[in-house]
């Protein structure tokens, strides 16, 4: 009933891919994973009527080689604007199975009725770039460091020195919300004053990023104190928060950008064999609604080299996958491209590399490799974007230091460790 190699799928149908290792039989592992996530379980049921087997889940394909399967879900299994009651589904009870050695959801293709059910961004790659400016090249930004710790004067102080300095955007860390040694709104006050201070002084317009995480009643309070106090973008934890949080928030259309954290996700995305890929949750924030979202980088401290980085389908994509990125920023219907956040031990000298492996269109996001230049946050901030233009400009950057300090100091600092480094 549920393995059926003959069946076509609909064009209504949600097809998804899973990497499939079972602890014994195929054919039984292969009928019993789309029925424990459709209308089936353990065992026959007295209660299956024939109006309800139609909504069974059927695998249509599966090669034992590479160990993929694809398994079609009828349309009206879903409720639509639904991520809770659609990860419940396709992917609930069937990592729990005795049946499976490992399982990993690779990729989920839905039909078009089901995305239009979703708003998507509000801005966008595109918006985003309205906001600041810009058209062609790669934003600058920048978190707050040490991540946490600093008051809010002292906060809004960092952030202003690398917005002078050519920082775009500017964010608060994961773990950053409202600690009593740095309270919520008087960090926003604070923040956003230095963010007004700073386009005055430099004619470029800013955003920054305060972290609002929390349940998402006391989350919308946060966005709208935000809102009311000139600000123009909000970010989330979104899988510590839920994706149910964050459609909430994004359904309230404040007319803030939405950065999208994704603190935790290597607890289910870094093992090659088991739990879902980052692409399927770039997928998904995309149908929410968010603008921005942490992909990762190739070239900085986290786990993840070039070979993994660019990931085919069945890997794991635990910094960044080619999948998310694509899936951020193709065409996808009527929604709006995602902008992708390069992110983790970055520093001005990883810029060339990066920009060569993803292009221009991602915000390129260094914490320590900006605060910890050895002239200070706003030369570090000075080192990224001169880094930025030489490599816009296709100049090696040792030869553009010659006439740029900052860059000069940020390649004797981290020269050693970037460029004579084991790191692909």
């Amino acid at each position: 009933m549920y393995l059926n190699l003959g069946y076509v799928p609909k064009s209504t149908d949600v097809i998804c891919e899973f990497y499939v290792e079972p602890k014994g039989d195929w054919k039984k592992t292969l009928n019993q994973l789309p029925a424990e996530s459709s209308i089936g379980t353990w065992t026959s049921l007295t209660t299956m009527k024939k109006s309800v087997e139609r909504l069974g889940a059927k695998v249509f394909y599966y090669d034992k080689k590479t160990r993929l399967v694809k398994i079609a879900y009828p349309i009206d299994i879903f409720e639509p604007h639904s991520i809770p009651q659609l990860l419940s589904d396709v992917a609930g009870n069937i990592f729990g199975m005795k049946i499976v050695k490992n399982l990993r959801l690779l990729d989920i293709k839905f039909p078009k009725s089901y995305v239009k059910s979703f708003s998507g961004p509000k801005f966008g790659m595109e918006g985003v770039r309205k906001i600041i400016g810009t058209k062609k090249r790669p934003h600058v930004g920048t978190i707050v460091k040490p991540k946490i710790g600093l008051n809010p004067r002292d906060t809004a102080k960092v952030a202003y020195n690398a917005w002078v300095g050519g920082v775009d955007f500017v964010k608060d860390d994961e773990n950053l919300t409202d600690q009593k040694f740095c309270r919520f709104e008087d960090r926003v006050i604070h923040v956003l004053d230095a963010l007004d201070k700073a386009e005055s002084e430099t004619g470029e317009r800013k955003m920054y990023a305060p972290n609002i995480t929390a349940p998402a009643d006391v989350m919308l309070k946060r966005a709208q104190f935000v809102k009311d106090h000139g600000g123009n973008t909000i970010m989330i934890d979104v899988i510590t928060s839920g994706f149910s949080a964050v459609q909430f928030i994004r359904d309230q259309n404040l007319g803030m950008v939405i950065h999208a954290h994704r603190a935790m996700h290597a607890s289910f995305t870094r093992n090659k064999k088991h739990g879902i890929a980052m692409s399927v949750i770039a997928k998904l924030l995309r149908l929410i609604g968010v603008d921005q979202l942490h992909i990762g980088t190739v070239v900085g401290k986290l786990e993840g080299g070039k070979d993994e980085v660019l990931a085919n389908e069945y890997e794991c994509e635990c910094r960044y996958s080619k999948e998310a990125h694509e899936m951020m920023t193709q065409k996808w219907y009527e929604l709006k491209k995602i902008f992708p956040v390069s992110s983790g031990g970055l520093c001005p000298l990883h810029v060339p590399k990066l920009m060569g492996i993803l292009g221009n269109d991602i915000v390129i996001q260094a914490g320590g490799g900006i605060h910890g230049h050895p002239m200070g946050t706003k030369a570090g901030a000075i080192a990224m974007r001169q880094a930025v233009d030489a490599t816009l400009n296709g100049i090696p950057l040792k030869k553009y230091a010659k006439d740029h300090v900052e860059l000069a100091k940020a390649i004797e600092k981290w020269g050693r460790v970037v460029w004579k480094s084991k790191r692909r």
